[in-house]
């Protein structure tokens, strides 16, 4: 089975001083402002890093809560942020690494059987296996 989705982007400009828009095939970003401003300085508007953080952050609760299904639990809640960090070598840029911390209440859930399924779910996230980066997890389950 092979499931593809669409994003797209369009650009205009310099590095410094061009603007661009991202779209996803959902219609969920829709011509979303980003930019050398946005991506480096801050302002408003998206960058890569952050879309990648989200993708990660979304595709790994979903692979967690599968796993914990697996076990028959199902959870309440799982809120995952992804750090996305941006580095520089000789070659350029590239994304070093991404720190995922994540919070879940699981009903019925002991912390050994969390623990295996919140590992199991970061190096079986789809996201993840894209990587080649250091992957990082901060997993607490709440009472």
């Amino acid at each position: 089975m092979a499931i593809q989705k669409k994003g797209s982007a369009e650009w205009g400009g310099s590095l410094k001083r061009g603007k661009g828009v991202v779209s996803t095939e959902s219609g969920a970003l829709k011509e979303n402002p980003y930019g050398f401003n946005t991506r480096f300085e801050g302002q408003p508007g998206t960058n890569p890093e952050e879309l990648i953080g989200a993708a990660h952050a979304s595709c790994y609760s979903m692979a967690l809560s599968m796993i914990l299904g697996q076990s028959e639990l199902e959870p309440e809640s799982i809120k995952t942020e992804a750090t996305v960090t941006l580095d520089q070598d000789d070659s350029g840029f590239y994304i070093s690494k991404v720190a995922l911390t994540t919070v879940a209440r699981v009903p019925g859930a002991d912390q050994e059987t969390f623990e295996k399924a919140a590992n199991d779910a970061k190096e079986g996230c789809p996201v993840s296996r894209l990587f080649n980066a250091d992957i990082t997890l901060d997993a607490r389950l709440e009472g």
